[in-house]
């Protein structure tokens, strides 16, 4: 399969350090709790908690709602976090948001669980496919409808490991 190059190396790289350096500057003097989705959201997750400077905790949950290009729209979820969210300050990390089902689902569920603060943190903000509106807090780049791969997102468990975004 042909994968055309759609976001560099270096601008996601010079994209990663503009988002953390806001979350080091929303949350200076606070501890942070931050809950990365498994499995796509692994590499940018890590590349931002490197950069953050406030004090965090970090877990993670895995939720799944696609098969292969096809959002099922059904959210299973598989694994949850460990900790007690009741009173922390959360931030969600995602690879992308597409229909927003997924995040508004999981921001609705630490609401619930009392948390004191819950934002999203997204790579990919896809603008054309969204049916649940989602307050996206940090957002690295807005697409439309491209199929893309690379840097955690994948096709079938495919290409999450290229440094750069590709089109499919």
């Amino acid at each position: 399969m042909k994968i055309k190059p759609f976001i560099s190396k270096e601008t996601i790289e010079k994209k990663v350090s503009k988002i953390a350096a806001k979350i080091n500057k929303d949350y200076k003097g606070k501890k942070l709790f931050v809950v990365s989705i498994l499995t796509g959201s692994v590499i940018f997750c890590s590349d931002i908690v490197r950069k953050l400077k406030t004090d965090f905790e970090l877990d993670f949950i895995r939720v799944s709602s696609y098969n292969g290009q096809k959002s099922s729209g059904q959210i299973k979820f598989i694994a949850d976090t460990a900790v007690d969210m009741k009173g922390k300050d959360i931030l969600i990390i995602e690879d992308i948001c597409d229909t927003g089902r997924t995040l508004a689902y999981i921001k609705d569920l630490f609401i619930k669980r009392k948390a004191n603060s819950v934002k999203i943190c997204v790579l990919i903000n896809r603008k054309s496919k969204k049916v649940k509106t989602v307050n996206i807090d940090y957002a690295g780049f807005d697409i439309e409808k491209e199929f893309i791969v690379g840097y955690g997102l994948d096709f079938n468990g495919k290409y999450r490991g290229l440094p750069y975004i590709g089109v499919m």
